[in-house]
């Protein structure tokens, strides 16, 4: 059944998010912090790894760096249009909008955790390449993998920022659920050179997001996300 594995990932996103959200709820404050500064650290290294995985590697003995330009490149021009496109102010006024429906105008750090929370579970190759696969093969590996990492994310961040965190659930099941409706559309895009600069930009994008955890100062990182397009295209650029 195409889009079963979507549907798995959302459940073990709200499943993660309550149980997080039930626990935090015992916790003094001064715990939430110490639990969301661990999580922002964890998340930061999660995506250095992803990062370093895809830019070093070995040839004849010698660490070689690979990817710099593109990434660069990616980012520039994906801070720009994302810029001018608003989307980090886009996201957050749907946070505000998601806060009114669901009858959360006291929950002040709501829309910080559902922004934070969504970027960090959306940003990625797995869930391309996962939906991907779940549309054209209704094979659900990979985003039955993603939804047992999303299920601990989540359960860690709503734990200390509480249950906004939970309607991350939200744009996975869209973003996800659309490409594997586009699947076949999609599917000659991700070669193996589109899905490596994917996953580095995500990586670097993921990076920023843990930044945010421990940072009073925001990057806009939703602003960035129209660099993993640029990341993908530039795999096909025939003077690269």
């Amino acid at each position: 059944m195409p889009g079963l594995g979507t549907v798995i990932n959302v459940i073990g996103i709200i499943l993660g998010g309550i149980i997080g959200l039930l626990f935090g709820s015992k916790l003094e404050q001064r715990v939430r912090d110490t639990i969301m500064a661990g999580c922002g650290v964890s998340v930061m290294f999660l995506g250095i790894g992803g990062a370093v995985s895809k830019m070093l590697s070995v040839q004849d003995g010698i660490l070689t760096s690979e990817g710099t330009m593109m990434m660069i490149v990616s980012i520039a021009l994906g801070g720009l249009l994302g810029g001018l496109l608003d989307l980090d102010g886009r996201m957050e006024r749907f946070g505000v909008w998601l806060r009114g429906r669901t009858g959360n105008e006291g929950d002040s750090g709501f829309v910080g955790g559902f922004v934070s929370a969504s970027l960090t579970v959306c940003i990625g190759a797995m869930a391309v390449v996962g939906a991907i696969q779940d549309g054209l093969y209704g094979d659900h590996a990979t985003l039955v993998t993603k939804a047992i990492l999303d299920f601990l994310i989540i359960m860690i961040m709503a734990a200390s920022q509480g249950k906004g965190c939970i309607f991350a659930a939200i744009p996975v099941g869209i973003f996800q659920g659309v490409i594997t409706l586009l699947s076949r559309l999609v599917a000659p895009l991700m070669t193996p050179e589109a899905s490596g600069n994917l996953s580095l930009v995500g990586s670097i994008l993921i990076f920023c997001v843990g930044l945010n955890l421990i940072r009073e100062k925001k990057l806009p990182v939703a602003n960035l996300l129209p660099s993993l397009v640029f990341a993908v295209a530039w795999a096909f650029l025939p003077w690269k």
